[in-house]
Parts: C-alpha cells; structure tokens; sequence
C-alpha cells in the first residue's frame, strides 16, 4: 500500500475515533444524549456558523462520491455517504480518498 493510501487511511481512523471521543465525553457530561449535543451545535452564531459549514461540505462530498461512482461503477465506495453523515467529514472525506486511490484490479 502507498504511503498516500495509508495516510488517508489513518486520516479516516483518526477523523472517525477523535470527534467521537469528545461527542462521547459531552453527552456522558451532561447526561443529554444525542438531543443534547445536537441542540448543542446551535448554542450560538460561532456554533451554528460552524454546524452549517460541516453540514454544506458534507453534501458536496456526497454530490461528488455519487457523481464519481457512478462514473467509475465502484459501488462499494458508497459507504463513505454513511460514514460521513454518521461520523462526520473528518471520516468521510478520507476515507472515500482512500477506497478511490485503490489500484485498478
């Protein structure tokens, strides 16, 4: 594997545990659950300015790995949608870089 394909590989590793851990720690702090952290993202402008740049990148990752699997017919790269929407950009992003850096069988 290339040194490029096991950076984006660790980047999606790391992209994946690290907002976890501190989404994790804050729902265990105040004991809000999901409600609570999302209520959280819109607590003020800088919060909500912040939700709202993550949620447009989010979308325009999903436009161009849709648009880009379709092209190439690489289904299984799809499961970077999921990861991005349920992990965030931070997984999504390299890890779809990673499953498209693949060498052509």
């Amino acid at each position: 594997m290339s040194p490029l394909r096991l950076t984006y590989l660790a980047l999606a590793i790391w992209g994946a545990i690290h907002p976890m851990y501190w989404f994790v720690t804050y729902m265990n702090e105040t004991g809000t659950g999901l409600s609570g952290l999302i209520d959280a993202w819109y607590v003020n402008a800088s919060t909500t300015g912040l939700t709202w740049d993550l949620t447009i990148a989010a979308i325009t990752l999903t436009v161009w790995i849709i648009a880009e699997t379709t092209a190439r017919k690489a289904w299984a790269n799809l499961i970077a949608i999921p990861a991005t929407f349920c992990i965030g950009v931070s997984c999504g992003l390299p890890l779809y870089l990673f499953l498209r850096s693949r060498p052509n069988a």
